[in-house]
């Protein structure tokens, strides 16, 4: 039996959550999320209690695999509409920065002969707080980890000095490079 999937997910004030079918949509503060539960589990909101509980349709193992794990998108829906999730970037390297154009661009110089300009989805937005330093923010955790992925990937840090786009608490394995001659 999954024990993250029978406990209930409390519903803070201000947050609205609503169930159709196999979608559920959580309204909060800083937006509303929608999404579609797994097949063979069904979410049912108690608006006296401030819960929403996760259940499934029968003990088979696909119905048990996904219990806790419809349950753990619920809770972090209703999360991110109250608190938000962020992933924070550092840009390492001489001449790399990053410049905010708006609160869903960002301008990348990563020693690329053109700057990148890279567009955030909707419900992202970035925090440029040095040049150096890089914050994606949002409601989505699951946007919000894609979008950092994506800005790592333009370029990933390399292993001989360490340059490029890096989580804040990433750690990169360094190689030593080339002997001369003797």
């Amino acid at each position: 039996m999954s024990r993250i999937g029978t406990s209930a997910v409390q519903v803070p004030n201000g947050v609205e959550v609503s169930v159709s079918g196999a979608a559920i949509t959580v309204k909060g503060p800083k937006g509303t999320l929608t999404r579609d539960l797994p097949e063979g589990v069904a979410a049912r909101a108690d608006a006296a209690a401030k819960t929403v509980v996760v259940e499934r349709a029968d003990d088979q193992r696909d119905a048990r695999s996904r219990h806790g794990l419809a349950r753990t998108l619920v809770a972090n829906m209703v999360r991110g509409v109250t608190e938000g999730y962020e992933s924070r970037l550092e840009i390492v390297g001489v001449g790399y920065r990053a410049e905010a154009q708006g609160a869903g661009t960002l301008k990348l110089a990563l020693g690329f002969s053109h700057p990148v300009v890279f567009r955030a989805p909707a419900g992202i937005t970035f925090d440029v707080q040095e040049q150096t330093k890089v914050t994606v923010k949002g409601a989505d955790k699951e946007l919000v980890g894609q979008v950092a992925a994506n800005i790592r990937s333009l370029r990933s840090p390399e292993p001989y000095k360490g340059k490029g786009v890096r989580y804040v608490d990433e750690r990169v394995r360094r190689k030593a490079g080339k002997t001369g001659k003797k």
